[in-house]
């Protein structure tokens, strides 16, 4: 399995704070050293190998995980928890989950 991480570089040359945060759990947790490739999508830059990745999938959120599985076809991972829990096989707080889909699709609200 081969896991490579795109994350965002904005217009103004700054890191998207999504992946800041998402950088700085990998760091904490220890994760970081199950990441095999880490690409950037630089918005300034539309061939970056980042952005060129995004485009091949079809991906429109920084920062994401492509995890591609010998003899399966590749997959994208735009939410982090989950992306724990389903690839790293590491425990997650579902109450994390759910902050983190609330706060990167705005538009939701609970019931």
């Amino acid at each position: 399995m081969k896991i490579t991480l795109v994350k965002k570089i904005k217009l103004d040359g700054s890191l998207c704070k999504k992946c800041e945060e998402v950088q700085q759990k990998l760091d904490a947790t220890g994760q970081i050293s199950l990441i095999d490739e880490v690409l950037i999508a630089d918005e300034r830059d539309p061939l970056s190998p980042g952005m060129e990745i995004a485009s091949l999938f079809n991906v429109e959120r920084a920062p994401f995980f492509l995890v591609e599985r010998e003899g399966k076809a590749p997959e994208i991972h735009t939410i982090y928890f989950k992306f724990v829990k389903e690839v790293l096989n590491q425990k997650t707080l579902e109450e994390d989950e759910l902050k983190e889909i609330l706060n990167d699709n705005p538009d939701l609200d609970f019931l």
